[in-house]
């Protein structure tokens, strides 16, 4: 797939845990920032000033690594794949280009009058195909 965001990140001190490590309930607001990245630049490339709203359905993620403060580290995301009304994300934390932690998430498309899963937009699969 084409769209691939890389997403610095800014370490928080209430990131960190009593032993000076990244918590993992942290690293899962990281990845949330590539996500943001990710959606922002595909919403701006395919003109949508409505975006279409996603929501995560299903989330994996392996912590392989410790991150410690002061790590410079930056979270990449891109599209795996499209489904006809979901898409499957892989993210990674890396440090000086070491997997740290892998997730990956599934995400559906939304419409919330209907409360009802809809189709990716074709615009979508387009800009990432």
């Amino acid at each position: 797939m084409a769209l691939k965001v890389t997403t610095p990140v800014q370490m928080r001190f209430e990131d960190i845990d009593s032993f000076g490590h990244v918590n993992n309930i942290a690293q899962q607001s990281y990845f949330d920032l590539g996500k943001s990245a990710l959606f922002q630049r595909l919403w701006q490339a395919v003109g949508e000033k409505d975006a279409t709203p996603v929501m995560m359905v299903s989330v994996q993620t392996d912590f392989l690594r410790q991150i410690r403060y002061g790590d410079q580290i930056e979270v990449t995301t891109l599209i795996e794949s499209i489904g006809t009304k979901s898409l499957t994300l892989q993210q990674q934390i890396l440090l000086r280009g070491e997997v740290c932690s892998r997730s990956r998430v599934v995400m559906v498309c939304y419409d919330k009058e209907r409360g009802a899963s809809v189709e990716v937009p074709d615009s979508w699969r387009k800009m990432v195909e």
